[in-house]
Parts: structure tokens; C-alpha cells; sequence
């Protein structure tokens, strides 16, 4: 039986939240805040269940965007290697891997401003195999046309990861070799042809609580909620411009999701990018708060990430279970295991 006490009724779910608004959601009194965002997650999720992805990097380096916080861009002096697209085997055998692990949505990223019709042939083949692996399917290949997305809608894919990464106003000091609209009009090509979105932001990059505010603002106030919100933090590496930034304090963190769970109650909101800096205690308040998905795995495309066990740990700890579909997956894991 399920936890969920799912709402039919979505009247109250809003997508013209004022600036203001926002702002003054993100200062409420902290466990006013929490107390509302947790009691919110109840009525549209089960409670204490956790969907798990897995992402692998199918095209590391090289990349032509600037993308401050980004080591895979050519226009900054990092140590990562140039690689081709990965073959087709073994991502199918990275994709039984995840699953293996529990995971029930295979996440896979390449580093291009926009792929090639060519090079979508193969994105295309990958998404087919990870799919007969009997998993989700998720790619973020940069800018889409509208005609790619009707292809990947085609091939069966049942999420695209756009992030908008930032707030209109701040995004100038982050990229500029794309604009925020170019971001929107990606978005908008996935959502016509009824792929699922998945879209969120990084936080930590410098920016002002305002800039936070108008990210989320971005978000809430489409026509249709992305139906995956991934929040980062930002993993600080050297040689990007933003290394060294000043960080986003812990509690600012925790208040960015709790609001996310607010402003797009029926959206799953993931802790993506930067958990594996974040401490026990900081994960579960960002749980409580309404989190409910993570990236399962040691990496995150060149980043670092939670250990599988830590993860695991961690929800025993915590009372927290894999969502149905992936609880589902670890058992068989076990079952072959033991």
C-alpha cells in the first residue's frame, strides 16, 4: 500500500509567483519555512521514498560553451581529457550496472553546445538499448532544434535535462556563449513534443538570495512544472572561473529547496551536484524539506559523488527508502547477490 496521499484536485498549484513573493518565502522563519514545504511534500509524494538516477558522461571535454563552473569547457584550463562519444556497449553495460544498483532512471550527458543529426543517431541507439535494459531514459545534450526533439521523442526518450542554471539577471556572469533565452527555447521545443523536463540550477555560484529567487521564479511560473528539479551546489574545481567563489551557506541551501518543494509541489526536486560535500545532517533537513530524488553512483559526470553504500547507509539511517521502482530493482540485486 502506498505512503502517498496524492491530491486530485491541482487548484492550488500556482505558475504566477511574484518576485516578491519568492523573496519573502525564502525568509521565512527556518522551521516555519521547512514545516510548510514538509507538510506540502506529504500531500503529493509518498513519504519517505527516494527515486534514485544514475548519469554517466557519454562525451567528456572539449566543449565550446564558457560555462564558468564547468571543467569540460575548452575555454578553461582544467586537467579533463578530451574523449569521444562513448560505443554503444558500454553504456549498455554502465546502464545494467545502475540498475544493478538500484537505480531506475539512466541519466546520460554529453559535453556539446548542440549535438549533430549525426551524432543524435547514436544518442538515439544508446537511448533504445538503456530503455530494452528496462530503464528510464534522460539525456542533456545542450541546445535542441525542434526538430532533434521530435526525434527524441521519437526514440522513445522520457526526460531532457535543461538546466536554466541561474537567474536572468546573474546568468551574464556565469555564460556567455549562449543566452538565457536560448535555455527557454530548448526547454519549450522538449515540452511541445511531450518529453518530460527535467530543469533546475546551481547555487553557490556568487550570486545574491534575489538571484535564487528569480531562478525559482523562472521555473515555478511555467505553463507546466518541470517534472524534475535538480538543485546543485557548486563543486568549486580549479582552473573554472568560478573557483573560489563564496559558497552558499547550508541553511541558504536547505531554504532554496524547501521553496522549490513549494513553488512546484507535484515536481520531484533532486540533490544533484555537490552532496558529496554536503554532510549527513545538511542531506537529511534537504530531504525533510522536500527532496525526494538523488544521483546514485561515485560520479557525476567529472565531479565527485556519494558512495553507493553511503547512500544507503545514510536512508537506513534515516527511515528512508528507495522509491518503489527502485526498491524493487535492489532486491533483485540482492537476490542474485546472495
Amino acid at each position: 500500500m502506498t505512503q502517498a496521499n496524492t491530491i486530485s484536485d491541482n487548484s492550488d498549484i500556482r505558475h504566477d509567483w511574484s518576485l516578491q513573493e519568492i523573496q519573502d518565502l525564502l525568509q521565512k522563519p527556518f522551521n516555519d519555512l521547512l514545516f510548510q514545504a514538509h507538510s506540502l511534500h506529504r500531500q503529493f509524494h509518498a513519504h519517505n521514498e527516494v527515486q534514485i538516477s544514475s548519469l554517466l558522461s557519454i562525451k567528456t571535454g572539449a566543449c565550446p560553451e564558457d560555462c564558468g563552473y564547468c571543467s569540460q569547457s575548452a575555454k578553461h584550463n582544467t586537467e579533463i581529457e578530451r574523449e569521444r562519444l562513448l560505443p554503444l556497449d558500454e553504456v549498455i553495460e554502465k546502464a545494467k550496472i545502475a540498475k544493478s544498483n538500484g537505480s531506475s532512471r539512466f541519466c546520460m550527458g554529453a559535453a556539446w553546445r548542440n549535438p549533430t543529426d549525426k551524432n543524435l543517431d547514436k544518442v538515439i541507439d544508446m537511448i533504445t538499448a538503456v530503455r530494452g535494459v528496462g530503464m528510464e531514459t534522460c539525456v542533456t545534450l545542450g541546445m535542441l532544434t525542434d526538430q532533434q526533439s521530435q526525434r527524441l521523442k521519437d526514440a522513445g526518450l522520457d526526460y531532457y535535462n535543461h538546466n536554466l542554471d541561474t537567474s536572468p539577471e546573474f546568468y551574464g556572469n556565469v555564460i556567455t556563449t549562449r543566452t538565457f533565452q536560448d535555455r527557454l527555447d530548448t526547454l519549450q521545443h522538449v515540452r511541445d513534443k511531450g518529453i518530460n523536463v527535467c530543469s533546475g540550477g546551481i547555487l553557490g555560484m556568487g550570486e545574491k538570495a534575489t538571484d535564487r529567487a528569480s531562478m525559482l521564479q523562472q521555473l515555478a511560473n511555467m505553463p507546466q512544472h518541470p517534472e524534475s528539479v535538480p538543485i546543485n551546489m557548486l563543486v568549486q574545481i580549479e582552473g573554472t572561473p568560478l573557483f573560489g567563489s563564496d559558497g552558499i551557506d547550508s541553511i541558504e541551501f536547505v531554504r532554496s529547496i524547501a521553496a522549490a518543494r513549494i513553488l512546484m509541489p507535484q515536481s520531484q526536486v533532486r540533490l544533484s551536484a555537490g552532496r558529496h560535500e554536503m554532510s549527513d545532517e545538511m542531506q537529511a533537513m534537504c530531504f525533510f524539506a522536500g527532496a525526494n530524488s538523488i544521483f546514485y553512483g561515485d560520479k557525476l559526470l567529472t565531479t565527485e559523488n556519494c558512495e553507493t553504500n553511503d547512500d544507503l547507509a545514510l536512508f537506513g539511517r534515516l527511515g528512508i527508502k528507495p522509491s518503489a521502482a527502485d526498491q524493487s530493482e535492489l532486491l533483485k540485486a540482492e537476490a542474485c547477490h546472495s
